[in-house]
């Protein structure tokens, strides 16, 4: 059955938005010619961010795969002692941006830099992104999978690696994609510890020498890179089906004992604490007492604090909102024009906030001049940044939503928007919140888009915490860095206390 058109009518327009600087970046591109193109992007330099964006991009997803899938089994599938609190432990970091827990490491030990540092940094920033769906599913999972196959003979190991694995594919791929994705975007934390990528080469072209073709042809290879990260992900989600009817056994699996491996885990669970919240708690901490240029303008502080909250609590209602008729096209309605329209939200997530703001500007002016510089405007860059949050926590929760649910409603005479509100979407519920979530931890933390495209006078405490950290006023940033994870954590909590992103 074909998609209802006002579905498919609100899922191209967001697929249009979202490729709003992408036609920005082809049209430039365009303007410069085959010829001056090639010359731009055939050069040493272009190489060499190639390599560097490409290396730290698969180190860093491979690492959070491995370090997002391994902690959730030993939670979720474990007697590991204090499992909710590790668990809490874990899921926190989400409240630290990746520029501030840069921030932390470089100003502790300027030996923090380069390859090594962007990876240790970043992937202790982003692993809970795989964490935290991976540990969803695996509580969505119904025990009497893995127990069947113990039946037969088959260990504790080889049941987990050919029963429950493939079952965490669509929670394990969405999670390294967004890890992939940011990669592709970051800017704070890469520039801090001064390791060249092309958001950072791009950054610096606009705001030094303002050279906007050779920066141009950079978002161009960026959007390459993402679009073959698109194909990949595509390859590997496959066409399978992941949903069922019920919710199983209603109880959790019996852990696996750890015996002599039990307190050696519990090493490794805290080590990872300790290097992704021991570390940064304890620089800014750190900085706050013997910064010699720590203040605490309260009026500033407060502003940038209410105005980064609005900003963030907004661009999580618009995401959130934007993604559900994408990914009800792409997980109700499959064909190559759903899954066009859904492959079309992560485009832009690859590029750095200020090609996307550069995009939004010149769109504004030439169509619609009057949200120019608004609050409204900054919103709008903000869903398209980060609409592939929204849609990859989502998707998980409606590719487990069983679809027969939706014929029982239709065949006692419900019609598709009522079996929506009072059937698929109560399922959905917690995707929407976690989504929301996310979205709202992203958005406070954004720094170039936000830089410029807000109105005249607007700060938030991500843009304040920059302006002093740049300038290795490390006390003056302290308290802004602070205020930001004191506002992170609302979201981190509601993050934490989903007993499960999907039903």
């Amino acid at each position: 059955m074909g998609a209802p058109p006002l579905l498919l009518a609100a899922g191209v327009v967001v697929a249009l938005l979202a490729l709003i600087p992408l036609g920005y970046v082809v049209t430039y591109t365009a303007i410069i010619g085959p010829v001056d193109l090639w010359h731009l992007v055939v050069r040493p330099r272009i190489l060499e961010l190639l390599g560097n964006t490409v290396s730290i991009a698969l180190a860093c997803m491979g690492a959070c795969a491995v370090l997002g899938v391994g902690l959730a089994a030993l939670v979720e599938r474990t007697d590991l002692p204090g499992k909710r609190v590790w668990h809490g432990l874990l899921v926190a970091p989400l409240a630290i941006p990746a520029f501030v827990n840069g921030y932390a490491w470089v100003s502790l030990d300027r030996s923090v830099h380069g390859f090594w540092g962007a990876f240790l940094v970043i992937t202790l920033s982003y692993y809970p992104l795989v964490y935290l769906p991976v540990v969803a599913s695996l509580r969505g999972l119904d025990p009497a999978l893995e127990e069947s196959a113990w039946s037969l003979g088959h260990s504790r190991w080889r049941s987990f690696r050919s029963v429950v694995v493939p079952q965490l594919r669509p929670a394990l791929l969405g999670g390294v994609l967004l890890v992939g994705l940011h990669l592709l975007a970051e800017f704070g934390a890469l520039a801090l510890l001064r390791f060249p990528t092309f958001t950072t080469a791009i950054y610096d072209q606009y705001g030094s020498t303002f050279n906007g073709q050779a920066a141009t042809a950079m978002a161009g290879v960026l959007v390459l890179l993402c679009l073959l990260l698109l194909l990949a992900d595509l390859r590997l989600r496959g066409q399978r089906h992941y949903s069922r009817v019920g919710q199983g056994a209603a109880r959790r699996a019996v852990p696996a004992r750890l015996g002599r491996a039990r307190w050696p885990s519990v090493g490794v669970v805290g080590l990872v604490v300790l290097l992704a919240l021991g570390v940064p708690s304890y620089s800014l901490l750190h900085w706050l007492w013997v910064g010699t240029s720590t203040e605490f303008p309260l009026g500033e502080l407060s502003a940038a604090a209410a105005t980064t909250v609005l900003l963030a609590a907004a661009g999580a209602v618009v995401t959130t909102m934007a993604a559900v008729p994408v990914v009800w096209l792409a997980v109700r309605h499959r064909g190559r024009l759903s899954t066009l329209v859904e492959r079309c939200t992560y485009i832009a997530n690859a590029l750095p906030g200020i090609v996307v703001g550069l995009a939004l500007v010149v769109a504004s002016l030439r169509l619609v001049p009057i949200v120019y510089q608004t609050a409204l405007l900054l919103v709008v860059a903000y869903a398209i940044l980060f609409l592939p949050r929204a849609v990859v926590t989502v998707r998980a929760g409606l590719e487990q939503a069983p679809l027969v649910l939706d014929h029982v409603a239709h065949s006692l005479g419900a019609g598709p928007v009522e079996t929506a509100r009072r059937v698929t979407l109560p399922l959905i519920a917690p995707s929407l919140g976690a989504g929301a979530a996310l979205v709202f931890l992203a958005v406070s933390t954004e720094l170039t888009a936000t830089l410029m495209l807000s109105p005249i006078g607007t700060h938030t405490l991500a843009t304040e915490f920059w302006s002093a950290s740049s300038e290795l006023r490390y006390g003056a940033a302290a308290p802004y860095a602070l205020l930001l994870v004191a506002i992170s954590v609302p979201a981190t909590l509601l993050l934490m206390r989903q007993e499960r992103l999907q039903p």
